[in-house]
């Protein structure tokens, strides 16, 4: 038998829309008031727009993607969601660690895998309404020291990566997108030695022994950059 309705407004933003709708149908079945913020596919919309949309619903409690495609990241919502006193919960394909540290540095309740069953979020769910924890503190405090970590280690790397002349980008840039030392003389008009005294220069700031631990860190701050 389903629950009263009402029991737990639950705003569901989550871009993929099987997905989406198959939450909606179960936790309707469980008697929530559910509210489904859809966010467009293809349609730049601005942030201001979705947090709008979810602060209107006035839920107490958020499910959350993270990747929303045109809205962008989803965590620049956790803050500002906790502000108004609505749980979040994270659910999100992402299963880096430092990222769901990161999520409950800025205040989510839980982080689920999108693979996690139905069964899981609705507990998760009701352990909220009830007021009772999600995570233990234990868990919590490792995930948020993994984030604090790798955020530590980032700035590390986009120190040395200032270090670099804007040639010297120019040429880390290259060798990111494949290309070799000497197509990178041919396309400059230099000699495939001057490319190979600017890729020693490059290993030496960064302080790497090869191109490929060179090109690692750089996609490595990049990747953390366009994902949050």
């Amino acid at each position: 038998m389903p629950r009263a309705l009402g029991l737990t407004r639950v705003a569901v933003v989550e871009d993929h829309l099987l997905f989406a709708e198959s939450l909606e149908v179960a936790l309707t079945l469980e008697g929530h008031d559910v509210h489904r913020i859809e966010v467009p596919v293809q349609t730049v919309v601005p942030a201001g727009w979705l947090l709008t949309a979810l602060l209107r619903v006035r839920p107490r409690v958020v499910l959350l993607d993270l990747d929303l495609g045109s809205a962008g990241p989803g965590t620049r919502f956790i803050e500002p969601l906790v502000r108004s006193r609505a749980a979040v919960v994270v659910v999100t394909g992402d299963t880096r660690e430092a990222v769901w540290g990161e999520c409950l540095r800025r205040g989510a309740r839980a982080v689920l895998e999108k693979t996690a069953s139905l069964n899981t979020i609705l507990a998760t769910i009701r352990l909220i309404g009830d007021g009772r924890p999600v995570m233990s503190r234990e868990e919590r405090e490792r995930l948020m020291l993994v984030y604090h970590q790798e955020k530590q280690e980032l700035q590390d790397v986009r120190a040395r990566l200032a270090r670099l002349t804007p040639r010297e980008r120019e040429v880390l840039h290259c060798l990111m997108e494949g290309t070799t030392v000497r197509e990178i003389a041919r396309a400059s008009f230099v000699s495939e030695a001057t490319v190979r005294t600017q890729v020693k220069s490059i290993l030496a700031k960064l302080e790497v022994c090869s191109q490929l631990a060179a090109v690692g860190l750089a996609h490595r701050v990049q990747t953390r950059l366009v994902s949050h």
